[in-house]
């Protein structure tokens, strides 16, 4: 394996740990942002996992999709030269529209964050910004398996 390999293998686990630290924080903040006022005893679990400052999370959100971003920005020439090729190749094009659509779910998403971060900080906790979150929230999980999707069909 040749130094090129060993970086660029490097950096995708850097990417994905980074991912799902993201996606960690914002499926906490999502689950705050839908938890009812009174907890169901019945949902002892979801009652602990929502049970969180969902105030704590916009710049750690933030940070870590801006992150992800950079970090998938940097990975992108390699998939486009090698992995895209291979994909076609294999006339699997549903799977390069997945990755394609992905793209765009994620450009969509960086431009919202000065939103969801602007309204997070004007929000009190009762009234939390929940389009924006949840769509968001929305765009990191579509991110998320779509790229394990496109990793699974091309290999690492």
């Amino acid at each position: 394996m040749s130094f090129f390999e060993l970086v660029n293998l490097g950096l995708l686990l850097i990417h994905g740990l980074v991912s799902v630290a993201l996606l960690g924080a914002i499926s906490h903040q999502c689950t705050a942002v839908l938890r009812t006022a009174e907890p169901n005893r019945n949902e002892a679990f979801i009652n602990r996992y929502a049970a969180v400052n969902p105030m704590a999370f916009p710049w750690a959100v933030a940070l870590l999709y801006v992150t992800s971003i950079g970090l998938g920005a940097v990975l992108y020439p390699e998939y486009r030269l090698e992995a895209r090729f291979s994909l076609e190749e294999m006339r699997l094009l549903p799977v390069v529209g997945l990755f394609e659509l992905k793209e765009h779910f994620a450009a969509i998403g960086l431009g919202l964050l000065p939103l969801y971060l602007s309204q997070w900080k004007l929000s009190k906790p009762v009234s939390a910004p929940r389009a924006s979150t949840l769509t968001l929230g929305f765009i990191v999980w579509f991110s998320f398996i779509v790229g394990h999707v496109v990793n699974n069909f091309r290999g690492v």
